[in-house]
């Protein structure tokens, strides 16, 4: 059921990014298809607001930062404290709550990243990622293809590694995850030729 019939050549890139998965039931992911098959965006899920204003904040505020660091340093703690006021008011955890940082490996079929749980196989799991620095948010839906022991050259410590095909991915963030890796692999190549 993946959004986007026409598959490009996959692109891997090793890459830091904020990451929450969890498991749910099918149905989840099938209620959210039928949905924008209705042309509700899943984007429209309100529990996603959250992650959504952070994100757009970020965002601005890495562009901002490129300007004038001092003005970005200034409002991201303005942002900082905001956030935590919302919090102690609303009670409870959001989605943005569970974002964490993690190396992955990302690409516009799938994404791997070490983690300290197992996932079962087959399982269908809701995926929140922030691609970095552009803080580009993509919401998508999984399948577990793959977990096994994490190599012990793992610098993270981390036990799994585990592998998810998206199976639910709109075209629009496809081309967001396509974009951004060839980006970060054009950086990698000029810091290459830069510091040989």
């Amino acid at each position: 059921m993946t959004e986007g019939l026409n598959r490009r050549k996959s692109v891997r890139v090793t890459d830091r990014v904020m990451l929450a998965i969890q498991p749910v039931p099918a149905e989840k992911m099938q209620t959210v298809a039928n949905d924008f098959q209705q042309g509700i965006s899943p984007y429209n899920q309100g529990e996603l607001a959250d992650i959504q204003l952070f994100i757009g904040a970020q965002s601005a505020l890495a562009g901002l930062r490129e300007r004038d660091a001092d003005l970005a340093d200034y409002l991201q703690h303005l942002d900082n404290k905001m956030n935590l006021m919302l919090k102690q008011v609303r009670g409870g955890e959001s989605p943005l709550d569970a974002l964490i940082m993690r190396k992955a490996n990302i690409s516009a079929n799938g994404i791997a990243f070490f983690t300290d749980t197992p996932a079962r196989l087959d399982e269908i799991v809701e995926i929140h990622v922030v691609l970095l620095p552009a803080y580009i948010y993509v919401y998508c839906f999984g399948k577990v293809n793959a977990c096994g022991p994490a190599p012990e050259e793992e610098a993270s410590g981390s036990k799994f590694r585990v592998a998810l095909e998206f199976v639910f991915l709109l075209d629009e963030d496809r081309e967001k995850i396509i974009q951004h890796t060839f980006k970060q692999q054009s950086l990698a190549l000029r810091n290459r030729r830069l510091n040989p």
